[in-house]
């Protein structure tokens, strides 16, 4: 793993805000142009505002839910789990970000469904090369232990693998395989190489449905249903913790799934 990946100087550039860096840039420029395919006025200019945006209330978001999820981290480092660079729910990040745009969007009395339906693609496959920034990085988002031949361990991770610093994953080990001897360094699931390979996937499905006659929100209405689909399935394999047998994750997946669907069906002739 590479957290960090050189040093210039006092200047230390990590691998996940590189990656992250790289996503915005990435969706911001696809944001572009499919908001001058559809002759939205001052697009780049719109565009940007809404890259920034994603990026302000992602942060935010993102971090707000980890610490909703996981109280614990707050409770036994306030100061530093807040500025620290780990800990990012995306759920949290896309719905502050929604919030967020629905309301300048509003400001500028632009319909933020052919707004969303633009961005579909773009955080499609920001979310992906985000997701490799999660394994560059080691910072937790692997899966279970497991013993298939396509795990991995972390053992550099910003989140180790090694059984000596990381008590949560021992414990899952235990419970995955009784009566085994706890490894050295314990092998997972490496569900951010999953989670990347589906996105991309999903991402080449949203592209080429962006220029079919669908109603506005169709292509957004189908971005949060794949969205859903992808993240309810890839948490099955995460450790994170369950309230009525599912993730905060999955629960989040199934609503948004549901608006999409809702989205999709009564947006079929607008």
């Amino acid at each position: 793993m590479y957290p960090t990946l050189l040093h210039i100087g006092p200047l230390t550039i990590y691998s996940f805000g590189l990656m992250v860096a790289i996503a915005f840039l990435t969706a911001n420029s696809l944001l572009n142009a499919e908001l001058k395919r559809k002759a939205y006025p001052n697009a780049e200019q719109l565009g940007s505002s809404i890259t920034l945006l994603a990026l302000i209330g992602g942060i935010f978001g993102a971090k707000l839910f980890h610490l909703l999820e996981n109280p614990s981290y707050f409770f036994e480092d306030p100061i530093g789990s807040l500025f620290s660079g780990e800990g990012l729910t995306f759920y949290g990040g896309l719905i502050t970000s929604i919030v967020m745009i629905l309301v300048y969007l509003r400001t500028k009395q632009t319909p933020f469904l052919g707004i969303a339906d633009a961005a579909s693609p773009s955080l499609m496959i920001a979310y992906g090369i985000g997701r490799i920034g999660c394994q560059l990085a080691g910072d937790g988002d692997y899966g279970i232990p497991t013993d298939h031949a396509f795990g991995m361990s972390y053992p550099d991770g910003m989140v180790s693998t090694l059984s000596a610093r990381n008590t949560e994953l021992v414990r899952y080990f235990q419970e995955l395989f009784p009566g085994r001897p706890i490894p050295e360094d314990i092998i997972v699931h490496p569900t951010p190489v999953y989670e990347t390979l589906i996105a991309f996937l999903f991402f080449g499905i949203l592209w080429r449905f962006r220029t079919k006659q669908l109603g506005m929100g169709q292509l957004f209405g189908m971005y949060l249903i794949l969205a859903g689909i992808e993240r309810f399935l890839v948490e099955f394999l995460r450790m994170n913790p369950l309230y009525m047998g599912l993730s905060q994750a999955q629960w989040i997946s199934i609503i948004l799934g549901m608006i999409g669907s809702i989205i999709f069906i009564r947006n079929k002739n607008h």
